[in-house]
């Protein structure tokens, strides 16, 4: 007997089949320097990893050495921010040695164009700043991104990434502003919606996706650090 018969009748089914689908799993970068000091993290004021996002990404990584449980993985991408390619850098050999991580500009955070590296104080002081919950078509700042954009850059960059590994488990370092817009996206919520979403840095969020029908796999599946 097939796992397919022993799950209940479609009508009242609760949890569906094994995974067939492009699985795309994506991992929060551990803590950056923009995150610790209150920058707004573009490529100026990303500063890497600290410390503290070091041993995230090593726990992480032990994890994964002890599981296998993303052995399977055909690919890893990450943003071309700092933070997500030393993300990607510590944990890639403890999913997959003969991987080779890609970094691709779409999928970044949310660009804030010339604020980058200002604190939040200062783009206060010196900048207008939208209320997106009443126009998120409003660009955030001077060379920046409106969060209709962002969603639509994120929207695009996973159907591409979809359409190029059917089937397969493709992992993705990337940025919590990115795992939400893909969250929007697995619910078929309009771009304008904002989720404000507990994503922890090196946390998984996987989501399956299968023409037109997405499945949430895992959400925020965080490795603890323990004692050191």
């Amino acid at each position: 007997m097939s796992l397919v018969e022993l799950l209940p009748p479609e009508g009242f089914r609760q949890r569906g089949p094994l995974p067939t689908g492009t699985r795309l799993l994506m991992i929060r970068h551990g803590e950056a320097v923009a995150n610790a000091m209150g920058l707004a993290g573009g490529p100026l004021g990303d500063g890497g990893l600290t410390d503290l996002g070091r041993r995230q990404a090593g726990a992480l990584a032990r994890r994964l050495t002890m599981t296998r449980e993303l052995a399977a993985a055909s690919a890893l991408y990450t943003s071309t921010l700092p933070r997500a390619i030393e993300t990607g850098a510590i944990v890639l050999p403890a999913i997959n040695e003969d991987l080779v991580a890609v970094a691709d500009d779409e999928l970044c955070e949310l660009g804030v164009g010339e604020a980058d590296g200002l604190t939040w104080t200062q783009i206060a002081e010196r900048y207008p700043l939208p209320d997106w919950d009443r126009d998120p078509s409003r660009v955030n700042l001077p060379g920046g991104e409106s969060l209709l954009e962002f969603f639509q850059r994120c929207v695009d960059a996973i159907n591409r990434l979809v359409a190029r590994h059917p089937r397969e488990l493709v992992v993705l370092v990337v940025h919590g502003g990115f795992i939400e817009q893909v969250m929007k996206l697995y619910q078929g919520l309009d771009g304008g919606v904002r989720l404000r979403p507990r994503i922890e840095h090196c946390s998984m969020t996987e989501i399956e996706f299968e023409g037109e029908w997405r499945r949430l796999l895992r959400y925020n599946d965080l490795s603890p650090i323990g004692d050191e």
